[in-house]
This record gives structure tokens, sequence and C-alpha cells, in this order.
């Protein structure tokens, strides 16, 4: 049945990943602040490598239990999770995910061992019958929405300017915008630092936080596509996650649509608090094509000759 269905398949499964090496504790090395976002780079391309594009297969948690690192998966296509087995069948994602731990760490070698669950059943034992592997992770419906440290992990990872050179077929543009901020690594703490600053068309700005000024000009000149610019802010911030926009375009339609526009960013720009900083604001307003007002909002003004 799931063959000839034409919706894509969800399912879940937990990958289990275990130095052999006495030094190396994963889940140690997960849980510092400063190797927190290597080790989580690494995974992230392995999985890119085993599926063949960033979005092949998403991770929704990360466990520590000694000596596991844990990773929950889940998949939303058929063809990526078939993709996946193999590459794990293989041992490709085993090589790829040392390879990967091995630059981001800079250590000489990170041996690994795997092994593959999807609810009670051990995949590892049925590997073979890729069907079977299949119905089982399919089976398996995913039971939370992505963690929100995933989630500042992934925007961490979006907003760096990778100096490494990967040995994988991904192209660099399709792991974080061509316009990215610099960011440090954190010093402490599991929540992630804002970039210091961005690149905007060339120029650096300081990541400061989103002011008044800022918030009503971005009301009064966004218009209808404030929706949109909603919807870019929601991928990284839980309090704009359906059905919240909706909600703000029907409570606040007699006001019209400044008042609109003004109560989706003062709901992102409270849920936020210190993260709410322009850089994110404006890399919104350039995924939906606004960049003039980016610039209004940066106070980036050309010179222009007027015949």
């Amino acid at each position: 049945k799931m063959a000839g269905s034409s919706t894509p398949c969800v399912g879940s499964a937990y990958l289990f990943l275990q130095s052999t090496c006495k030094t190396i504790v994963l889940p140690s090395l997960y849980e510092s602040s400063s190797k927190k976002p290597n080790v989580f780079m690494a995974l992230k391309l392995a999985l890119a490598d085993s599926t063949g594009s960033m979005n092949g297969v998403d991770m929704l948690k990360v466990h520590c239990s000694h000596p596991h690192l844990i990773v929950q998966l889940k998949f939303c296509k058929r063809e990526n999770c078939r993709r996946f087995l193999q590459s794990y069948r293989e041992g490709a994602l085993q090589k790829s995910l040392q390879s990967h731990l091995q630059l981001s760490l800079a250590m000489t070698m990170v041996p690994l061992e795997m092994q593959l669950k999807a609810g009670s059943e051990h995949l590892d034992k049925m590997l073979r019958d890729e069907d079977r592997c299949l119905e089982c992770i399919f089976r398996e419906k995913p039971d939370r929405l992505r963690d929100e440290e995933i989630t500042e992990l992934e925007e961490h990872l979006k907003n760096l300017t990778l100096h490494q050179s990967f040995n994988n077929n991904i192209a660099v543009k399709d792991f974080a915008p061509l316009k990215s901020p610099s960011l440090p690594h954190p010093s402490q703490g599991s929540s992630l630092p804002p970039p210091v600053t961005f690149i905007f068309q060339g120029q650096q700005f300081d990541n400061r936080k989103i002011t008044p000024d800022d918030h009503q000009k971005f009301a009064k000149l966004v218009s209808r596509k404030w929706k949109q610019v909603g919807r870019s802010l929601q991928k990284s911030c839980r309090a704009l996650r359906d059905p919240v926009i909706d909600n703000l375009t029907l409570e606040y339609e007699r006001e019209g649509l400044y008042e609109q526009a003004y109560q989706m960013l003062l709901k992102f720009i409270e849920s936020e608090g210190k993260k709410a900083t322009i850089a994110r604001l404006i890399a919104a307003l350039e995924e939906n094509g606004l960049i003039s007002l980016a610039e209004e909002l940066l106070g980036v003004h050309y010179n222009e000759d007027c015949s």
C-alpha cells in the first residue's frame, strides 16, 4: 500500500552511536557547549550524505545516554528513507560520520559503532530485507516535534561561514545562505548566542535587537507580505507556528494590515527576547524579496543620478 500511495510516508527511527575509543565519549562531547555545534554539524552532514539532500531526514532530538548518543530521526519520503537504509547497510553512513566528526572535532580518528532501531525492532538484524525495515520505520510515527535545541543548532549552522571543505556532494549554498552572518561558538550554556554581526549587500552591520522604530517601520511598510515574513520567521520561532499567523489575521482583521503585521512581529519579539535580532528579520525580508524594506530598516541609502 505504501508503494502505491501518492501521499508522502512519515516514519521514525532511532540511531544509536557509540565510540569504540575509550578516550572519545560522544555524549560528553555533545554535552559540552563548545563541542556541541561541531558534533551536530557532523551529524547533519553525514545524514545529508546518506540521502543526497540536506532535507532528506530530519533530526527531532539528540539524547545523551552514556555511552550512547541517540538521534531520533524523522522521514517524510519513502525514497529518502530507502537511500538512508542503503547507506547505513553498506557502511557509507558510518564512514561519512567518522569523517565529518574527524574534521569538525579536529581529531585523528573517531571509530564508531552504530545501531538502528524502530520501536522495539532492531533493524540491524533485518537490513537485507529492506521492505521489512521500511515497514517497521513507517509504522513508528514521530512522537514529538523537533526539539527547541535542535532548531537553535540548525540556525547556528545556517549562520556559520564555512571555512572547511567537506568531502560530500552537497553544495554549500544548500547548507548556508550566501549572505550569512558570522557567528562565534557559544562560550557557555546550552543556548546559542545570536551572531555579533551580519552581512547585507556586502556591508557589515551590528546584529542589534529590533527597536520600536524598526517595529513601526516594518508594520507600516510590509503591507500584505507580513504573512510571508511571519512564515519565514516561524521556522525558528515556535510562537509563530501554525495556526498562530492565521489567528492573527482573523483577530485583527478590522484593524487592518498595519496592526496584523505589528502584532506578528510583537509576538516574535516577546517570545524570542534577546534572540529577536535584526539579522533574523532582515533574513526573512530577503527571503521574501523585500529588499527595499530591509534597506530602510538598516538605513542603507544609495545616491541616484536623476536626469
